[in-house]
C-alpha cells in the first residue's frame, strides 16, 4: 500500500482498485476529505470505469469456476482465518475510517468487530447448511442441492461499510461465489486495505474491489456475468439497481432506509428506557439504516419523558471522532449535512418546537467539518415531514399518542419498514403488539446496535428492501437450489 505524505501531521493513503490479487492503478483519482477536518485530505482514491469493472468480473469468474468446486470445509477454514485477520486490521484501520467518515472511534471499532463477528458466525453454519437434502420412499429418491450462482457484486455505504461489506461477502464466499465490491467513495480506504490482508487467504480473484461512481455501478448491474447483487443504501439507487438489473433477471437482496418508530407504553420506565435507546437515536450521528428515527410517547406521559430527554442530550459533546469524550461526530458528507439542516428549517416553520441541545468539544472549529448538534422536535405531528422520512442525523421526533391502537396506526402509516421497537415493563404486552407491527425486525426495549443478533435474520419490507441478511436466511440469498428426482 503506497502512502504519500501530504503535510508533517498528515498521511494520505493512495487507493488502488484490487483486481484478481493484485492492486492496479489507476488514471484518475479523487481525494478524499475529513469530515471533521475539512483541510485534511485522508486518501487518494481510485476513480475507475466500466473497463475496471470488466477486469474484475472476468477474474471474478474465472476463480469461481474452481473456487466452488472447493469443499465447503475448506472454504470455512479459509473464511475463519480471514476473520481473524479482519479482527487484527481494527487497531491500525478503525482511527483511519473515523477519518474516513466521521464516526467516533469505538463506532469504527464496532463496525470491525460486528464484521468479524458476521463473517465467523456464517462460516460456522456453512456445511451443514450446504448438506443436500434427501428424501427417499417406494416411489421415487429426492435429492435438494445448494449451488452458487457466480460472480456476486456487492455495493455498500460509507456509514458502516465493514460489517455492511461483510454481510454480503461472508455468505457469497461461503457458498461458493465470488465477489466483486464497489464500495462507497466515503469509505474507500480503511475496507479496501482490510479487504486486500484478507484476500490473502483466498485464490487470486475470488475477492476484488472496484472503485467508482455510476460507470462501475452500471457495470456490476447489468454484466451477464454477475448473476447476484447485493446492495445496502438509499431506496432511489435502488430503484436504479433493480432497472439495470432487470433485463437479466438477475437476483437481488436491498437492504435500504428506514422510517424506525419507538413506541414508548404508558408502563414503560423513562430513564430505563432512555438508558438504551439514545444509542439507538445517536450513534453514528444518526446515519445508521435502522436507528430510531420518531419516537411515540403517551399523551399523558409526554412532558416527564421530553423532559428527561433533553436532560439527557443536553449533556452531549460533538467533535472530531478521535478526540476524547466525544458523544458523536461530524455527519459524513456536505450533502447529508445540507439535506439534514434543510428538514430542521422545515420543522422550525411547522408548529413544532425546535430545540438545539448539547455543546462542540472544546478546541473544535464547527466550521472545519459537517457537524451539527442534536436536535430535538418537540410536539411534532405524525404527519410532519420531519417524523415521515429517515433523518440520517441527530435530529428526533417525539410525537404525543392517545391510545395503543392510534400509535400502532401511525407505526404502521409509512412507506418503510426495516426496524421498529417496543418499550414496556410487560413483556407479554410487547411480543403481542411487535406482532402487529410492519417491520423487518421490531426489538423489545432495546433499538440500538446491541438489539442485532446474528440467528436473527435482517432486512426490510415495503420500501425498506428485499431479501434477508444473517445467518442461514442470508447464504440462502446466494444459492440456487437444485432439486434432482428420479423415479422407481
Amino acid at each position: 500500500m503506497e502512502t504519500i505524505m501530504t503535510s508533517a501531521t498528515d498521511n494520505t493513503v493512495k487507493i488502488g482498485h484490487f483486481i484478481n490479487g493484485e492492486i492496479t492503478d489507476a488514471s484518475e483519482y479523487r481525494s478524499h476529505i475529513d469530515p471533521g477536518k475539512l483541510s485534511d485530505v485522508v486518501a487518494s482514491v481510485a476513480v475507475g470505469t466500466a473497463d475496471d469493472a470488466e477486469q474484475a468480473i472476468q477474474a471474478a469468474h474465472k476463480a469461481y469456476l474452481s473456487w466452488r468446486k472447493v469443499e465447503p470445509s475448506v472454504r470455512v477454514d479459509m473464511l475463519m482465518k480471514a476473520g481473524e485477520i479482519l479482527g487484527e486490521c481494527t487497531e491500525d484501520l478503525a482511527p483511519l475510517l473515523v477519518r474516513e467518515h466521521g464516526g467516533v472511534l469505538w463506532e469504527a471499532q464496532t463496525d470491525f468487530a460486528l464484521g468479524k463477528g458476521v463473517l465467523q458466525h456464517t462460516a460456522s453454519l456453512a456445511e451443514a447448511f450446504l448438506e443436500p437434502v434427501n428424501i427417499d420412499d417406494d416411489q421415487c429418491t429426492i435429492r435438494v442441492e445448494k449451488q452458487p450462482r457466480g460472480v456476486v457484486a456487492a455495493i455498500v455505504p460509507w456509514n458502516m461499510p465493514v460489517v455492511l461489506t461483510m454481510m454480503k461477502l461472508a455468505p457469497a464466499l461461503a457458498t461458493g461465489n465470488t465477489l466483486v465490491l464497489k464500495p462507497s467513495p466515503f469509505a474507500s480506504a480503511a475496507l479496501t486495505i482490510a479487504l486486500q490482508r484478507m484476500a490473502a487467504v483466498f485464490p487470486p480473484g475470488v475477492i476484488n474491489v472496484v472503485h467508482g461512481d455510476i460507470e462501475v455501478g452500471e457495470t456490476l448491474t447489468t454484466h451477464p456475468l454477475v448473476r447476484k447483487v447485493g446492495f445496502t443504501g438509499g431506496t432511489a439507487t435502488a430503484r436504479a439497481v433493480m432497472k439495470s438489473a432487470a433485463d437479466l433477471i438477475k437476483n437481488l437482496t436491498l437492504e435500504l432506509g428506514g422510517n424506525d418508530p419507538a413506541i414508548v407504553l404508558d408502563d414503560a420506565d423513562i430513564e430505563k428506557t432512555l438508558d438504551r435507546m439514545l444509542s439507538g437515536i445517536f450513534t453514528r450521528s444518526g446515519q445508521i439504516c435502522f436507528a430510531v428515527k420518531r419516537i411515540y410517547v403517551p399523551r399523558a406521559m409526554y412532558d416527564q419523558f421530553v423532559d428527561a430527554l433533553c436532560n439527557r442530550v443536553s449533556e452531549f459533546v460533538v467533535g472530531h471522532g478521535l478526540s476524547e469524550g466525544v458523544n458523536f461526530g461530524p455527519l459524513a458528507t456536505e450533502a447529508q449535512y445540507q439535506s439534514v439542516r434543510k428538514l430542521i428549517d422545515i420543522a422550525k416553520a411547522s408548529d413544532a418546537q425546535v430545540v438545539e441541545l448539547g455543546r462542540m468539544a472544546d478546541g473544535v472549529d464547527k466550521n472545519n467539518g459537517y457537524y451539527m448538534l442534536p436536535h430535538v422536535v418537540i410536539g411534532a405531528s405524525h404527519t410532519d415531514q420531519v417524523s415521515c422520512c429517515e433523518q440520517f442525523g441527530p435530529v428526533i421526533p417525539v410525537i404525543a399518542y392517545d391510545d395503543e391502537e392510534q400509535v400502532i396506526e401511525w407505526a404502521n402509516d409509512t412507506d418503510y419498514g426495516l426496524g421498529s421497537s417496543v418499550w414496556t415493563s410487560n413483556s407479554e404486552h410487547g411480543f403481542q403488539l411487535a406482532t402487529r407491527i410492519e417491520a423487518g425486525s421490531t426489538f423489545i426495549n432495546s433499538h440500538s446496535f446491541e438489539s442485532l443478533d446474528l440467528r436473527m435474520p435482517f432486512g426490510g419490507i415495503k420500501l425498506s428492501g428485499i431479501g434477508r441478511e444473517f445467518g442461514e436466511a442470508g447464504m440462502a440469498e446466494y444459492v440456487e437450489e437444485h432439486a434432482i428426482r428420479l423415479l422407481k
